[in-house]
C-alpha cells in the first residue's frame, strides 16, 4: 500500500489550517506544510496571534509547529515534496455571469489544479477539501488529462470536511464520520486505502466511510442543507409561537424528544451565518436548476427565503417596539460573529440587522469580544450592505470595546451572538445609563433565564419565538413585520 509521508495543503484559511495542524498533531512521522498566496496569513499562522480564533487550536498548532507542522508561501516547492495535496481553497458563491447569486465560484480550484499539474511529477494524491459542486473532480481530473506528462500520475479524491466553527478542533479529533470518495478503479481505491491510513492513526475504522466521487461531493451539500433547513425549520415555527403565545423553546424541547427528530439544530434565533449554509444551499439550487429539477430548487430556495424572512422580522420588531422609529436613535448591538466561540463574520445575522438598522438611520454601537473593527467596517461597507455608501456606515457606525460603553445613553441592546459572556453582564448598570424605557432584544434566547430579574430592573424585553409579558409598562408594541418581498429590506423612513 502506497504510504503517506508529506502532506501539502494549499490553503491555510478556517479549514486548512485546523484540519492540517490536527492531521500534523496526530501523526508526528507525516510531515504537513500549509501553503497560501496571502503572506500576512502565513505570518499570523507563525506567531502567537493565530489568524483565526477556534478553542484549543492554539495549543495544537503551538504542540507541532516548526516540528512536523509548517506554514509557507513556497507553494511550489511544498506540491513537489507532497505524496498528498489537499485543496482547501475558498469556493465562494458567485457574484457576476451565469450563476450569480447561486453558483459556486470555482476559479481559485481550477488554478490550483493548474499548478498541481504542472509542477508536479510522479505519484500524487490530490484530494478537494473545499466544499465543491457535484462533478467538480471530473474537472479537476479533465485538467490533469490534458496536462498530463510520461511520469506523472495524479489520483483525485474527494474528503469534505464537516467541521462547525467554534468547535472545529474536537470536530476533528473526534469526528462523526471521515468521507472519502475516489474512483472505483484499482488505481483509485488504492487512492483511498492511503488516505484512509492517515485518519486511521486516530479515528476507529467504522467511522470513515468510502463512496464513489460523486456521493461524497453530493453528501457535503446534503448535510449543510439538511442542518440549514432545520435552523428555518424551526424559525418558522418561532413566528408562529409569538402570533399564538407558544414558547418555541418549549415546542423544540417536546419535537426533539421524538427520537426520530431529535434535539439538535432546533435552537431558534435571527437566523443561521457561517461561510457554508447559504453558500452550500444556493449552490443545490442552482444545480437543480441546471438539472432541470425546478421543483427541488424551489424546495430548498425556501430554506434561503425563511432565513431571511427571520432576519428581517426581527429588525422590524426592533423598530416598532422603538415607537416605529430608530432614527438618530443610538443602539447597542453586541455579537457580529455569526455564532459564539469564533472570529467569523462571513454571512453573520449581526450584518444583515446592522443594514436593516442603518437603512432607517439608527446609530449602532457594535461590541463582538473577537472580531476586530477593521473587519466590522468591512463587512458592512461592502456595497449591498451600504448601498454604495460606505460614508453612511462610517458615520452611524461606531465600534467599541466595552459592552457597557456600548450601552451607555443607548435606547436599545441588541443580542445578536450567543457569546457566554452576556449572561454575566451588570444588566443593573447597564439600565442606569440607558435611555428609558429601555429595551432588551434577545435574538439568541441567552437571557431566558434572568427575564423576571430583568424585568424588575425595568427593561422591556423582546425576545426569539415567546411573548414576554410586560410588567412595567401597559402598552406593548405590536410585533408585526410589514408584509414585503423576501428580497427587500425594510422600507426606509429617512436618509442620514
Amino acid at each position: 500500500m502506497f504510504q503517506i509521508k508529506r502532506i501539502c495543503c494549499i490553503g491555510a484559511g478556517y479549514v486548512g489550517g485546523p484540519t492540517c495542524s490536527v492531521i500534523a498533531n496526530m501523526c508526528p512521522e507525516i510531515v504537513v506544510t500549509v501553503v497560501d498566496i496571502n503572506e500576512s496569513r502565513i505570518k499570523a499562522w507563525n506567531s502567537d496571534t493565530l489568524p483565526i480564533y477556534e478553542p484549543g487550536l492554539k495549543e495544537v498548532v503551538e504542540s507541532c509547529r516548526g516540528r512536523n507542522l509548517f506554514f509557507s508561501t513556497d507553494i511550489d516547492s511544498a506540491i513537489r515534496d507532497a505524496d498528498l495535496v489537499f485543496i482547501s481553497v475558498n469556493t465562494p458563491t458567485k457574484t457576476y455571469g451565469m450563476g450569480k447569486g447561486r453558483a459556486a465560484d470555482l476559479k481559485f480550484i481550477e488554478a490550483c489544479a493548474r499548478r498541481i499539474v504542472e509542477v508536479s511529477d510522479g505519484y500524487k494524491i490530490v484530494t478537494e477539501k473545499s466544499t465543491v459542486p457535484v462533478r467538480a473532480a471530473e474537472s479537476i481530473r479533465r485538467i490533469f488529462d490534458a496536462n498530463t506528462k510520461p511520469s506523472l500520475n495524479l489520483q483525485v479524491l474527494s474528503n469534505p470536511e464537516f467541521l462547525a466553527e467554534g468547535t472545529a478542533v474536537k470536530d476533528l479529533k473526534e469526528p462523526d464520520r471521515v468521507l472519502i470518495g475516489g474512483d472505483e478503479t484499482a488505481e483509485g481505491q488504492r487512492a483511498i486505502r492511503a488516505l484512509c491510513a492517515v485518519y486511521e492513526h486516530w479515528v476507529p475504522k467504522s467511522r470513515i466511510i468510502t463512496t464513489n466521487t460523486w456521493s461524497s461531493e453530493l453528501s457535503k451539500l446534503a448535510a449543510n442543507a439538511f442542518l440549514a433547513q432545520r435552523i428555518s425549520s424551526i424559525n418558522s415555527i418561532s413566528a408562529l409561537c409569538e402570533a399564538t403565545g407558544a414558547d418555541v423553546e418549549e415546542v423544540a424541547k417536546a419535537i426533539g424528544m421524538d427520537h426520530r427528530i431529535g434535539k439538535e439544530f432546533l435552537k431558534a434565533s435571527i437566523g443561521f451565518g457561517g461561510s457554508c449554509f447559504q453558500k452550500d444551499v444556493l449552490n443545490l439550487v442552482y444545480l437543480c436548476e441546471a438539472l432541470n429539477l425546478p421543483e427541488v430548487a424551489s424546495y430548498w430556495q425556501q430554506v434561503i427565503d425563511m432565513n431571511e424572512y427571520q432576519r428581517r422580522r426581527f429588525a422590524c420588531r426592533i423598530i416598532d417596539c422603538l415607537f416605529n422609529t430608530v432614527t438618530g436613535k443610538k443602539i447597542a448591538l453586541l455579537g457580529f460573529s455569526f455564532k459564539k466561540d469564533t472570529g467569523d463574520t462571513r454571512e453573520s445575522s449581526s450584518i444583515y440587522i446592522s443594514k436593516y438598522l442603518l437603512d432607517e438611520g439608527a446609530k449602532l454601537f457594535i461590541y463582538d469580544p473577537k472580531v476586530v473593527k477593521e473587519q466590522i467596517m468591512h463587512d458592512l461597507s461592502q456595497p449591498s450592505i451600504s448601498e454604495d455608501n460606505p460614508e453612511r456606515v462610517s458615520e452611524l457606525v461606531t465600534v467599541t470595546s466595552d459592552p457597557y460603553e456600548a450601552c451607555q445613553s443607548a435606547h436599545a441592546l441588541v443580542i445578536c451572538t450567543e457569546w457566554d459572556m452576556f449572561k454575566e453582564l451588570d444588566y443593573e448598570k447597564i439600565y442606569k445609563k440607558m435611555l428609558k424605557p429601555a429595551f432588551i432584544f434577545d435574538g439568541r434566547r441567552v437571557l431566558d433565564h434572568l427575564h423576571p430579574q430583568l424585568q424588575n430592573i425595568g427593561f422591556q424585553i423582546e425576545t426569539i419565538g415567546k411573548k414576554v409579558i410586560a410588567t412595567r409598562m401597559p402598552f406593548t408594541p405590536a410585533a408585526v413585520c410589514p408584509r414585503i418581498p423576501a428580497t427587500e429590506p425594510p422600507i426606509k423612513k429617512a436618509k442620514v
